[in-house]
């Protein structure tokens, strides 16, 4: 029930609250603290808890606070550790006659568990000497300090400074174990020896762990690094300095030898962090000249897998790729490339019968295997494809591959295969064999397609209206909605709340209407917490005005929590919540971090005023911010005072004095480009000219990965990677995968003098989604004269690969593709858009490889993607209208105006809800009228104007009497 737990914890919490201390309240509310991991309690209830609770029930309950630390907003940590706090000095009784000294002694320390870390820094300088010597020599001590994940530096030091007072010599290895996450912030390197640097190094692997800074620790990793190496090479220390090794510069990286790479392999392969190129430079050590994986050597490499090319994955012997890809290959085949893939799924094809091949793959490499492929199975056994994931179109084929002999209850029970069900098949259910798959149905809505949804939708209003899900209503027209009664509307907004509106209901229009109805729920207004937790994810789609003026003072706590997690909102959306924030907790001058640290993003959608303030009061968790949202669509105001902050914090201390151009400006540092995140792009062009050469060469992986550069800057990387690495022409494949976006800034001439023989390069490149149709060519035309590649000589991994640069070929060179490639890649060509006369030529391709268009099948048209765009009029007009919903969204938005045109009113009444929402204004105008009403139809989800006017005229659904609650 919608609210329920909140409700439940709220009166428990209440009730037993003044009577804690008897067992059954105690039990009670701890039961409901786990139940619901103390999401619901809120700061004010914990500073209303008594103050001078039986010692064993202080004990039990504060056990359970330190459980779900966790789970709790910030200021519920605060308002526990003060409420902690007090009753622990209240019950703390000095020493001696004096009366005075530090509530704080090792047992409070011990008790306060991972809530140490709000204690002031005035209050940890004041714990006794003797205490703080006692508590480090507690075992548990260590244990309790590797968990203060949520540490601050200031605070670490200021622990670190008292347990060096209190006479442990913090640079002795007994110590430094003994200190926890203190370790992260250790700021004596000077006092340090090389066995001591090694050491510390060793501890600091733990600082992963920690939420924030982990600029500073990456930089503590980096000179404890290099005081290490003051005794020994790189090559011969490799294998034992820890994680740190993962902030190696490629220099340092190239200068490894093959042996000491291969000695510490195991170590390598453990490591996170490392970037791609990183991955190339140390797969080519490990490699050397044998050019050639084994399949010990593909068990050695871990997450380095990533590194490999496909040369060297498709050179491997069958029987060892078979081997792998049951082990090692499968652990990370989520985390290769498309190319990676293809190349192994090919090798597969090309050694096994497809039966065996489809017995071996899982996951992402199943998914890799083509619909022309499948096309050979013509039996298998059902079983043997259970836990496996599919692709719609592999789905669509294998269901009706399995079905024969065997009832669609027994299919659909092997949870992929309902993404394989058609509207038809839906039907075909009778009342007998409906019933007893309604659960499986209710089970696995997340895999259905909005239009699969809206045919359920139709088949429980005829088979069974009682059970219907609620969230299937709003599949449904949404004249339906307007006659649902107020009984029904707290599960269907419990239902619509825990799910992603847009994937369900793709028209916007259609999707208003669905959250208006489900705002007359609520009268239009959200009242409290508890209005706010039915509503759950709609909260995303609410106007700017009912953000404005419907929520209630009393619901907005929780309402800012549940924005928090949106992902779409819009810049009107962004500015009413900004207002409601400064409504509701004033100032910020008068702001705790705690409250910042609870709003998280929210912070990013105040005016640079407010942002100012904050920045001067809490810079460390402003910069910290910037990282967590880094990659989200933020306000220009906020990372413009970022990078003010960072600025300021600066001062003139890093003035450049790289070439007399560069005097007096602040050119970037490698620690202040991490610490920016987006903000980087509030460089000048001139200031990312003026950075040091070993700056760029740390953090140009950094730098190329930031979608917010111009060109003009994108272009004084470029010549700044020409200083670095010299010449275009001796550039190496992980120099030029490095680039990312800056490569964008090179022009046709530079393209061509890039090494880009190898796909995996190309690939690299092709991730670029803003290269001109003269770059793209340019990098194509390099690719075919390097590889030494003809166009009818390509694999399918290539034009994997290629991604959007296939755009960039001519009709001509098209016409030279081998069909059974083109055929063996059409799942991934078909996700990109090409203009439509290349679309045209590429759908010659498909005919060549499944037939003539008129005798498809869905399977072939949801496979084929954007390149059913190219049909001609002729094949379009002809087409059966239940295939349709099978054309792949992109698809139809790409037909010519003058194909769309040629589609009958029942085709267009079939298009399904997802291809009739993503119809252009372009195509619509040029539909009749008649056309229109169908279309909207299929916006709609209505089978057609008959089927509207029953259901309205019976309607069983819309009666709460006749649905059965039921949450999705």
């Amino acid at each position: 029930m919608p609210g329920g737990n909140r409700s439940l914890f709220e009166t428990s919490w209440k009730k037993c609250l003044p009577s804690i201390s008897s067992s059954q309240c105690l039990e009670l509310v701890i039961e409901a603290l786990r139940l619901t991991s103390a999401v619901y309690l809120q700061p004010e209830m914990v500073l209303n808890m008594p103050k001078d609770l039986q010692e064993e029930t202080f004990k039990n309950i504060t056990t359970v606070f330190k459980e779900l630390y966790d789970k709790m907003a910030a200021r519920t940590q605060r308002a526990i550790y003060e409420w902690m706090r007090q009753t622990l000095q209240r019950s703390y009784k000095p020493p001696g006659l004096s009366g005075s000294g530090s509530w704080i002694t090792a047992e409070n320390l011990w008790f306060l568990g991972r809530y140490i870390v709000h204690l002031p820094v005035e209050e940890i300088q004041k714990i006794s000497l003797n205490e703080i010597r006692l508590f480090i020599n507690y075992d548990n001590a260590t244990k309790q300090l590797d968990s203060v994940y949520d540490i601050t530096p200031a605070t670490a030091k200021a622990f670190q400074e008292r347990i060096d007072a209190s006479g442990f010599d913090l640079t002795n290895t007994s110590t430094v174990y003994r200190l926890g996450l203190l370790v992260c912030f250790f700021d004596n390197i000077q006092e340090l020896d090389t066995g001591e640097a090694h050491s510390l190094l060793h501890q600091m692997i733990k600082c992963n762990r920690l939420k924030g800074f982990q600029v500073a620790v990456r930089k503590l990793k980096s000179q404890l690094l290099e005081l290490v190496l003051k005794n020994q090479t790189l090559n011969e220390s490799l294998d034992s300095i820890s994680d740190a090794i993962a902030g190696l510069s490629f220099t340092q990286l190239e200068s490894l030898s093959p042996q000491a790479v291969r000695s510490a392999i195991s170590v390598l392969r453990t490591v996170t962090g490392w970037t791609k190129s990183q991955m190339i430079i140390l797969i080519d050590k490990f490699i050397g000249d044998s050019k050639q994986l084994s399949l010990f050597n593909i068990s050695q490499l871990g997450e380095l897998m990533l590194g490999v090319s496909a040369g060297l994955l498709y050179n491997m012997s069958a029987e060892d790729l078979v081997q792998a890809v049951r082990g090692t290959l499968s652990d990370h085949a989520a985390q290769l490339s498309p190319v990676q893939r293809m190349v192994v799924v090919s090798k597969m094809v090309e050694t096994m019968d497809i039966s065996s091949v489809l017995d071996l793959l899982n996951g992402s490499f199943l998914k890799e295997l083509s619909l022309s492929n499948l096309l050979k199975v013509k039996d298998y056994n059902i079983t043997r494809l259970d836990h496996k994931e599919l692709r719609r179109s592999q789905a669509l084929y294998l269901y009706n591959v399995v079905s024969v002999g065997k009832p669609g209850s027994e299919i659909i029970s092997f949870r992929e295969f309902v993404k394989g069900l058609t509207c038809e098949q839906i039907q075909s259910f009778d009342n007998t064999t409906f019933l007893p798959v309604a659960e499986v149905f209710k089970s696995n809505l997340d895999l259905l397609s909005p239009h699969q949804l809206n045919c359920l939708a139709w088949k429980y209003q005829q088979e069974a209206p009682k059970l219907m899900p609620p969230l299937l209503l709003a599949t449904l027209p949404p004249a339906v909605l307007e006659d649902i009664t107020q009984s029904v509307c707290r599960p269907l907004l419990f239902s619509l709340g825990r799910t992603e509106l847009h994937l369900i209901i793709p028209d916007s229009t259609k999707r208003n209407e669905v959250i208006r109805r489900a705002l007359q729920c609520l009268n239009y207004t959200l009242q409290d917490e508890y209005d706010v937790d039915a509503l759950g994810r709609m909260i995303c789609n609410l106007s700017p005005q009912i953000i404005k003026t419907n929520i209630s003072v009393k619901a907005l706590t929780e309402a800012f929590m549940q924005f928090r997690s949106c992902k779409r909102l819009s810049n009107d959306q962004k500015r009413e919540i900004q207002t409601k924030i400064r409504e509701y907790y004033g100032d910020p001058t008068a702001w705790q971090p705690e409250l910042i640290q609870d709003l998280g993003p929210l912070v990013t959608f105040l005016s640079k005023e407010d942002l100012t303030i904050v920045a001067e009061k809490f810079p460390d968790i402003l910069l910290q911010l910037a990282l967590d949202v880094e990659g989200m669509v933020i306000f220009q105001d906020f990372l413009a005072v970022v990078f003010s902050a960072l600025k300021r914090a600066i001062g003139n201390n890093k003035l450049s004095s790289l070439t007399p151009d560069c005097r007096g400006l602040r050119a970037p540092s490698f620690d202040q480009i991490l610490k920016l995140a987006d903000a980087n792009s509030y460089w000048s062009a001139q200031e990312l000219s003026c950075m040091s050469t070993q700056t760029f060469i740390k953090s140009v992986e950094r730098l190329g990965a930031l979608k917010s550069f111009d060109i003009i800057q994108l272009a004084a990387l470029k010549d700044k990677a020409k200083m670095a690495w010299g010449p275009i022409r001796s550039w190496k494949k992980y120099q030029i995968v490095a680039l990312g976006r800056i490569a964008l800034a090179l022009n046709e001439t530079e393209i061509k003098e890039l090494e880009l023989g190898s796909i995996d390069t190309v690939a690299a490149l092709s991730q670029q989604t803003q290269w001109t149709p003269t770059q793209a060519r340019s990098i194509l035309e390099d690719f075919l004269q390097d590889s030494g590649l003809t166009v009818d000589a390509m694999k399918e991994w290539d034009l994997i690969g290629l991604g959007s640069l296939l755009c960039a070929m001519t009709g001509h060179e098209i016409s030279y593709l081998s069909a059974s490639t083109y055929s063996a890649a059409a799942a991934r060509i078909g996700e990109i858009v090409c203009k439509v006369e290349i679309l045209q030529e590429l759908l010659k391709k498909a005919r060549y490889g499944f037939g003539n268009v008129t005798d498809w099948y869905n399977f072939i048209l949801k496979e084929i993607g954007t390149v059913a765009a190219g049909i001609s009029k002729e094949e379009i007009k002809v087409l059966n209208e239940e295939l349709m919903p099978y054309f792949q969204p992109a698809s139809i938005a790409a037909l010519p105006s003058e194909v769309f045109k040629e589609l009958s009113p029942k085709q267009l009444a079939n298009l399904g809800p997802e291809n009739a929402a993503i119809v252009t204004e372009s195509q619509k105008a040029v539909l009749s009228i008649e056309q229109l009403s169908s279309l909207q139809v299929a916006v709609d989800g209505a089978n057609s104007n008959h089927l509207i006017q029953m259901l309205l005229s019976a309607s069983p659904v819309l009666n709460s009497e006749f649905i059965t609650i039921s949450v999705l």
